[in-house]
């Protein structure tokens, strides 16, 4: 499925951050324990940091050790688009963005009931909208 929000590659530089760039249009990597959203613990919903878009609600988010805020299944089922990765050597699953296309992160199956899902996000990808 093609994305909705397309623009070329100069719109996307001239309105993210060099690090957001980085990681949502160049599929990078935020350091483990560097992201804002790590030990954001607050009631809310977690949006593509690039088109807007709701991916997660906080009350999926766990505590997986892993660096990144992990979430155990996305908010709606078709926000997010699954694809195979076999970049650095590994086999992983990379989460993108239905709607823009943006890289957040990768799902993994070690995650907590009720899905046994982890997806692993770049806090990066992400922008968190507190509940009022």
């Amino acid at each position: 499925m093609a994305p909705e929000v397309v623009k070329t590659d100069e719109a996307w530089r001239a309105q993210l951050s060099p690090e957001q760039y980085e990681v949502l249009r160049q599929k990078g990597t935020e350091r483990p324990w560097s992201g804002k959203y790590v030990a954001n613990h607050d009631d809310g919903t977690y949006h593509c940091a690039a088109c807007g878009a709701l991916l997660f609600d906080a009350g999926t988010k766990f505590e997986s050790g892993s660096g990144w805020p992990s979430f155990y299944e996305p908010a709606v089922t078709d926000a997010v688009d699954l694809h195979e990765d076999q970049s650095h050597g590994m086999s992983r699953t990379e989460v993108t963005c239905r709607r823009c296309g943006g890289h957040l992160g990768h799902v993994f199956d070690d995650g907590p009931k009720p899905t046994g899902q982890r997806y692993c996000m770049n806090s990066l990808s992400l922008e968190f909208a507190p509940k009022s």
